[in-house]
């Protein structure tokens, strides 16, 4: 079932699908321009925003996936809509910008990035900003801007939180890109498989988490993004709090109870 299609004008870069398949509650967000190399123009971040936010609406997603068409995943930011432009203008590109990679955490459903192939600049920072990662071994990243005088600062934001300093300075300092591979080493991704198995891998990564209390994964991912930059006592006193409102709801009694019956539990989203 399609809950958004929206094509903008040619002059404003590619395509974005999204369907929701109904009977596994897996959403899906595709960018859809490989003659562009799904730039991220301003119309499509927008456009990505909308659809994570229809789908945060659904009570019938359980899992988010945002991949792409074609051989490149993203190439960052249409740089095309940069030329000629006053600060004001940049400042809209680039409050689009913040206003999708925080919306990706800031919905209640996990986020999972399926990564085709090269993803660099803002494409790299929409890959890090997903919750998980699965990437194809063809696939490369990095932050280039700085070889064309427009270092990636906000890319960099999402990047040192998910590889951190030294690592992250090396990629935005030097503007070369890393395999699939060392990008998992470096925990920017959390999977490499081979290009033919990519499909097949997110799907079953969507398809354990949608088997899970929606409720508690919405808990659950709220949660690690409101303690992973509190200091250590203040955030075990949040994290206390948050897992004893978590156990008395109704889905978390009725799952310990199923575990302690050795069966199924059957969730309520309450």
């Amino acid at each position: 079932m399609t809950i958004s299609e929206r094509t903008p004008a040619a002059a404003e870069g590619p395509a974005v699908r999204a369907s929701l398949d109904a009977e596994t509650g897996i959403g899906r967000i595709v960018l859809d321009n490989p003659s562009q190399r799904n730039a991220l123009s301003t119309a499509v971040m927008r456009s990505v925003t909308d659809a994570l936010r229809a789908f945060a609406a659904d009570p019938h997603v359980r899992v988010v996936v945002i991949t792409a068409i074609g051989p490149v995943f993203s190439a960052g930011h249409d740089l095309s809509e940069m030329i000629d432009r006053t600060v004001d203008d940049e400042r809209i590109v680039f409050d689009a910008c913040t206003e999708l990679m925080e919306t990706v955490q800031r919905i209640p459903q996990p986020v999972i990035a399926s990564v085709p192939g090269p993803a660099v600049a803002a494409g790299c920072q929409l890959v890090a900003a997903c919750d998980l990662a699965v990437t194809s071994s063809t696939a490369v990243f990095g932050t280039p801007g700085v070889r064309i005088g427009l270092f990636c600062s906000t890319p960099m934001v999402a990047v040192t939180r998910a590889v951190g300093r030294k690592r992250a300075m090396q990629m935005l300092l030097t503007g070369e890109t890393i395999d699939a591979h060392t990008a998992a080493d470096w925990g920017l991704i959390n999977e490499v498989v081979g290009p033919d198995e990519l499909d097949a891998r997110t799907e079953a990564l969507a398809s354990t988490i949608s088997a899970s209390s929606p409720l508690t994964l919405r808990i659950g991912k709220e949660a690690f993004y409101r303690q992973i930059d509190l200091p250590q006592h203040e955030a075990y006193e949040l994290m206390g709090e948050t897992m004893a409102t978590n156990a008395v709801t109704c889905d978390a009694q009725e799952g310990m109870s199923a575990f302690l019956d050795k069966r199924t539990p059957q969730w309520t989203g309450r």
